[in-house]
Formats: structure tokens, sequence, C-alpha cells
């Protein structure tokens, strides 16, 4: 077997352990004759798949009931309507921070809905920051507070929780949830599309606290945009593999040591990758480090033909997936919790011999 090192910033790497589980019950799962993608969701097999993965999301938070966790489709993107569908109306407010592409996109959804307050942008900085408490400019009396938790694609990422006063918070957190402990009292909302940190593509997790859910609108709402409608049962043939697929990655990351622990190994790799772009003026960071991402580590070269070099050079070295987005260019490194220090050595190895040949 041939396994590269994956830095795809998503659909991205998985636990090596979470995939070979997965090989060993693909045909047969648990005795029954039949794969877990064949079985009925009403059944008592996928029942306790979609509970046991319920439980570990709890048990990895550190939360109890008080919070629903519903598995839904649409990615992300799907969220940046579904929020305000739920919580925004037309005389209402709802703050907004800028810190991204997603953040742009989530904005235009919610305006559709009622009125955006930008209490933080730096779009005019190419987004190469993340507010401090400070800088935020917030509605008192806003119905919820949304923000981007990590910018996969220019590579910045909160330290903390942005201070909203008592505001509930509503974050985006594809691309670092589970990464690093978060403080749930603080949030309405997380949610997540899998394909970053949790598993693989097709499935959105949305974990809601309850007393915010209570707070949603209810008229004038299709039953499937309803949370509630996914909150009260289980209403529609959800994702199975997909969920299937993110339990035994919540299973894993369990065995690692929890949350806690994998804090420390993405310090411990991004300080590693950082420390190599910092040596000199061959890698060039893009981003203000107080803002960096340990997620998605984005850098330039010294001209787009050293950068086009250089991820030929390290895919013929097995690292793929380091060509930056599209839209800004550049390399980017994502070494989201299944990006083994192992990889982040081999490429911090790579990057050194490069700059000695190429500098």
């Amino acid at each position: 077997m041939h396994r590269v090192h994956n830095f795809s910033a998503g659909p991205a790497t998985l636990p090596i352990e979470a995939l070979q589980k997965a090989q060993s019950e693909l045909l047969d799962y648990h005795g029954k004759g039949a794969s877990i993608m064949e079985m009925s969701h009403r059944g008592a097999e996928y029942t306790e798949v979609n509970s046991q993965a319920v439980t570990r999301f709890r048990r990895l938070l550190g939360v109890g009931e008080e919070f629903e966790v519903l598995f839904l489709q649409g990615g992300a993107s799907s969220q940046f309507m579904m929020v305000p569908y739920n919580y925004l109306r037309e005389n209402e407010t709802a703050d907004y921070l800028n810190t991204g592409s997603w953040s742009k996109k989530a904005i235009k959804e919610a305006r559709l809905f009622g009125n955006v307050n930008i209490g933080y942008s730096s779009e005019d900085k190419n987004f190469a920051s993340v507010p401090g408490d400070g800088e935020l400019g917030l509605t008192p009396d806003a119905k919820y507070v949304h923000f981007t938790s990590n910018n996969t694609i220019f590579g910045t990422e909160y330290k903390k929780e942005p201070e909203t006063n008592g505001v509930p918070l509503v974050c985006d957190a594809s691309s670092n949830f589970l990464s690093r402990p978060v403080d749930m009292s603080k949030y309405g909302i997380i949610y997540a599309g899998a394909q970053k940190n949790l598993g693989p593509a097709g499935v959105t997790v949305v974990i809601i606290r309850k007393d915010f859910l209570e707070k949603a609108h209810t008229d004038k709402i299709p039953t499937m945009l309803k949370y509630q409608t996914h909150a009260e049962k289980l209403f529609n043939t959800p994702p199975s593999f997909a969920v299937y697929m993110v339990n035994l990655v919540m299973e894993w990351l369990e065995e690692k040591g929890g949350i806690a622990a994998m804090d420390k190994i993405n310090e411990e790799k991004a300080e590693l990758l950082y420390g190599e772009i910092d040596k000199d003026e061959f890698y060039k960071g893009t981003v203000e480090p107080k803002s960096r991402s340990r997620m998605n580590v984005t850098f330039r070269l010294g001209s787009e033909d050293l950068e086009k070099k250089f991820i030929s050079e390290a895919a013929n070295n097995g690292m793929i997936g380091l060509k930056g987005h599209r839209s800004v260019g550049g390399v980017r490194a994502s070494i989201y919790n299944a990006c083994s220090l192992d990889s982040v050595k081999t490429l911090v190895s790579f990057m050194d011999e490069f700059r000695k040949s190429n500098g």
C-alpha cells in the first residue's frame, strides 16, 4: 500500500485507523452480511451508529443534553442560509465578522432575511487578520454574532471566541472543529462541513443549544429548513455512510486522548512549519503572525514559477495538495487533526532542501 502525505484543504486526509476499520467492515457490517451503506437508516444498526456519533460529540466537547447534535446535508454553505432563515427577520439585526471568502458568502445569504451589521472586516487588508475584542463594533441587541473560526483560503484563525457580551455566537467551524478546546457556553450554534477535520464529504454537523433552538422562528419556513424538524426526529434519509465515517473519526480522536491532546499535537505541527517559513525571506507567510491558522498554513515564494516548481517537486516526493486556493495562489499546507506530525516533518525537510537548491 502506498500512502502519500496529504495536505489537501478538503476533502482532506482521514485517520488511517478509521479508514482501515471501515475497510474491514465495508462488505459485512458486524456479521450482518451487508454494508452499513446498504442498511435502512431506520434500522437498529444505523440507529446505533448515529447514537454513538452524537454521544461522542457531546463527550469530546464536554456538554450534555443541553445541546442537540444534527447530521444535515448541503455543506456548510447551506447553513449560511439556514441560520438566518431560522433566526433573522426584516426588523432584526445579526452581527457578522468578515474575515474571508466564506464569511462573505454567509453575509450575502443573511442579507436576504434581515439586517446585517458588519462588526469587523479585514477585507481591506486582503483578509490577513482576525480581530481582537477591542476591534469589534457589535450591536447590543443582535440576534446572534456569526464568525468563521478558521479561514481555509487565507490562512487565519481566531485564537479564542470573540467577546459578545452575552449575545450567542454562531460559528462556521468547518476547518478547525475539534482541533482545540472551545467554550461551548458562548455558542448558540456551531456547524461544520465534515470534509476538512471530521470525516468525508457529504454530512454537515450542526450542534445547537436547546435554549437557542427554542428562540428560532417557526413561521413561513419550509419543513426541511427548520432546525426543529431535525431536532425532533430523524426526518429524512441521512448521509448514513458519511455519518458512520465521522463516528469512526471521533472514535480515533478519543483514542488519541481527545481534544486537549490533539490541541498539543496541532500546536507542535504548526510551530514546526511556521518556524521553517520564518527562518529567512525565502518563504513568506501571507497573514499577520497573531492571526495565523494552525490548520491552513499559507505562504508564498519569490515568484509564481518558483511556487509551481515547489508544488510539482513536492508531489514527486509524495506530498500532495499544496497548491494555494485558485483565488489567491501561493502555497497552502492543510495540517488538520489527521495530518500526522511525521507528514509535517517530511514537508519541513523538503522545504529546507528546496531552499538550499533554489535560494
